[in-house]
């Protein structure tokens, strides 16, 4: 696939979803719950987006694969495969503010190739073709670029939110926002996308499935910025991710959540 047309499905894709998570938003829906041991929601918004994607991917292509938070996978080991998170951050969904998105990454080979974030109550699109990464809002396009900063007590980290630690990620994580100018909590895959923006320096989270992850990473690596896991390996997967604006401070985060 070219660049011109993984963005031209992309747009597709997140246009379709966006039909059926907007007309849902801030509306007081039913919430189920997916975990009797936690509270994991899930909404029809989530799974009717989900299946908007699917059932447009499935008729544009057909031999392509698809894992999905809410219906699984099918065709795992296709060349190409989507990975499909239609709300990351359902519980800001339920809330009424407007940080969580639509994530839709695609995989060549098992690797991460492009991927987009779509928030379609504000308009803000990031995507990444496999190129290069852009921000989209109200028809302007501009290139995205991570910070060059370099000092950790000069950057803003995020997490989600401090409870999803267990007490030894705790520990590794707050040895890092002790060093850091400011932490700021609460925006799931916002937070990414304004690290690809230049707004932060660090993004640092535990617990994340591939749909959480796999769009962000193109996003955030075409735009100059480092994501991998806690020990430096492959954020391709799912687990602890770092994300970085830049390569000192990945190095440094790495180091202190090792330390």
């Amino acid at each position: 696939m070219t660049p011109g047309e993984i963005s031209s499905i992309l747009h597709q894709l997140c246009d379709a979803a966006a039909l059926e998570t907007l007309p849902r938003f801030r509306t007081g829906l039913g919430v189920d719950n997916k975990d009797m041991k936690a509270f994991d929601p899930v909404t029809e918004a989530d799974r009717q987006a989900e299946l908007a994607i699917r059932n447009l991917l499935t008729e544009k292509h057909p031999d392509h694969g698809i894992t999905g938070e809410e219906f699984g996978s099918v065709n795992e080991d296709a060349r190409f495969r989507w990975i499909v998170d239609p709300v990351d951050g359902t519980r800001a969904f339920i809330a009424g503010i407007p940080v969580w998105g639509t994530l839709i990454g695609l995989y060549e080979n098992g690797k991460p190739l492009a991927g987009i974030m779509n928030q379609p109550f504000t308009g803000e699109r990031y995507l990444s073709d496999g190129q290069s990464s852009v921000f989209e809002h109200n028809g302007r396009t501009q290139t995205l670029q991570t910070s060059q900063v370099t000092e950790l007590s000069d950057v803003i980290m995020m997490t989600t939110a401090p409870e999803l630690f267990n007490e030894r990620d705790a520990e590794c994580f707050n040895r890092v926002a002790q060093s850091c100018r400011l932490v700021r909590y609460g925006a799931d895959c916002y937070a990414y996308a304004q690290l690809a923006a230049g707004h932060l320096g660090l993004v640092i989270e535990t617990g994340l499935n591939v749909y959480d992850i796999a769009a962000l990473i193109p996003i955030i690596e075409n735009a100059g910025g480092i994501i991998t896991g806690w020990q430096g390996e492959s954020a391709s997967s799912d687990g602890r991710i770092v994300a970085a604006a830049n390569r000192s401070l990945h190095e440094r985060a790495l180091d202190l959540l090792n330390a």
